[in-house]
This record gives structure tokens, C-alpha cells and sequence, in this order.
């Protein structure tokens, strides 16, 4: 049965969007989802699904959450071998991975044009290397991210599309959560 990453954007962030990891499990095992794990408060969801279909998985799930909690959260959806891609084909830099604080990738909803990027980077003045490859952009954040405006609302901006960033640690341990399916 294949596997999935679902990673809920904005949810638990400064006491907004309050959604309990068990809630949310229950929550997508009520949709027919099984072998349901989370990871950490930020909403990453590991689950198998009978369905491929990528559209109808996330719309099913914003649909339940909005049902179930009132409120609207994106989802970002990744297959167990497209999440570990991700990781794999990483552009940072052996320097840059002694520094993992300051990596994030950033999963897209679509595919960005070259277009899209030049827009992003040329709005943008900040020290931060942007980087991308298929559905995600990677970031070395040089002076952590903390007080970047490099955001994941501008980000949005720029690109017209849906995104959320997850740091490298996180990453790695979603990878690690896979690897138990």
C-alpha cells in the first residue's frame, strides 16, 4: 500500500490553528487512512492510503480539518519515495550541512518556472541562498532564520502557490519515520 507525508502548514505556530497530534491521527484514520503517525506538534502526518490520487488525498484531508476544526490548513502531500528525494537530492553544500540549524526546504504545492524563481530572488536582497529542485526549494539560511524575511508568507507571495518549510533536522527525522513502514 503506498505510503505518504502529509505536512499541515501553520498549524500549533504562536497558539493559532491548534490542532493535538492524537486528534489529527484520529482524525485520518476516520478518513480511511491507515498505519496513521505524526512527528513532532507542526502537523507531519505519515500514512498509507489505497488512493494515489495526490489531489484527492490533500483535498480530502483540508476538507475534514476545516469540517472538524473550523478553520482552513493547507496540505502538502509527498509519496514516501518523492519525501526521501527530497532529502537525497539536496543542493547544499558540505559546509553548509555542518550547519543544519540553517537548512530548510521549503515543499511546494506546484512546480515553480524559472520565471517564478527569478521573481523570487529578485524582490528579495537577503544574504539567504535559495536553491531549487523539482516541487522544493532549499535554503541555507547564512544568518540563521530567526530574523530572515525570508518567510514562508513571502515565499508564497512571490510564487503564487502554497508552501511550508520544514528545517533539516525535521526532514531527517520525517525520513527516519518512513523508513518504519
Amino acid at each position: 500500500m503506498p505510503v505518504f507525508i502529509s505536512l499541515l502548514r501553520g498549524i500549533n505556530v504562536g497558539g493559532n490553528k491548534r490542532i493535538k497530534m492524537a486528534d489529527l491521527r484520529t482524525l485520518y484514520q476516520s478518513l480511511g487512512l491507515t498505519n496513521v503517525q505524526s512527528l513532532l506538534q507542526s502537523g507531519n502526518v505519515s500514512f498509507e492510503s489505497d488512493l494515489a490520487d495526490h489531489g484527492a488525498i490533500t483535498a480530502m484531508i483540508e476538507a475534514e480539518i476545516q469540517r472538524a476544526y473550523a478553520f482552513e490548513v493547507r496540505v502538502l502531500l509527498r509519496n514516501a519515495e518523492e519525501f526521501r528525494s527530497s532529502l537525497e537530492k539536496h543542493p547544499f553544500t558540505a559546509a553548509q550541512l555542518q550547519e543544519p540549524t540553517k537548512l530548510l526546504i521549503s515543499y511546494l504545492s506546484t512546480m515553480p518556472t524559472d520565471t517564478d524563481i527569478k521573481t523570487l530572488k529578485s524582490g528579495y536582497d537577503g544574504s539567504e541562498d535559495i536553491l531549487w529542485r523539482g516541487k522544493e526549494l532549499y535554503v541555507f539560511y547564512v544568518n540563521g532564520m530567526a530574523r530572515s524575511k525570508l518567510t514562508n508568507l513571502y515565499i508564497e507571495r512571490k510564487l503564487g502557490m502554497v508552501s511550508t518549510g520544514r528545517n533539516w533536522n525535521t526532514v531527517t527525522k520525517i525520513v527516519n519515520l518512513l523508513a518504519t513502514y
